[in-house]
């Protein structure tokens, strides 16, 4: 579920973005010149970008924060991958959108390879 704030600015972004697209739309009916038109289509392009990257920003930021202390949980600092949970970890504040995929991907990884490990580790004791 989405907060309700980000809810509320990405329809107030897209609101207005409809509203854009409406004047684009008037603007090729009534022949306007191309540069105008291209201005609109760009200034369009930008505001759906930026209520695009708010919403990854938030569902990704959340699952990856979610995923790493799930991690962090399992792995009590001496599994093999503690290194790269304390970097992910040290990471995690200053990371840019364009980053969170490729650290989910990451961690999801991380997260099987201590599945296997903790599994392991579980059969050893029993015996």
């Amino acid at each position: 579920m989405l907060p309700k704030e980000l809810i509320a600015d990405l329809v107030k972004r897209l609101s207005m973005l409809k509203g854009q697209i409406g004047g684009i739309i008037k603007m090729l009916d009534e022949d306007r010149d191309p540069d105008q038109i291209l201005n609109q289509f760009q200034a369009a392009d930008q505001g759906l970008q930026k209520a695009h990257y708010l919403l990854l920003d938030d569902v990704f930021r959340k699952s990856l924060a979610l995923k790493l202390v799930q991690v962090m949980n399992a792995c009590p600092g001496n599994c093999p991958d503690a290194q790269k949970i304390e970097l992910l970890k040290e990471q995690f504040p200053i990371l840019q959108d364009n980053e969170l995929t490729d650290k989910m991907k990451e961690i999801n990884t991380i997260s099987e390879r201590l599945t296997k490990y903790n599994l392991g580790n579980q059969e050893n004791y029993q015996k």
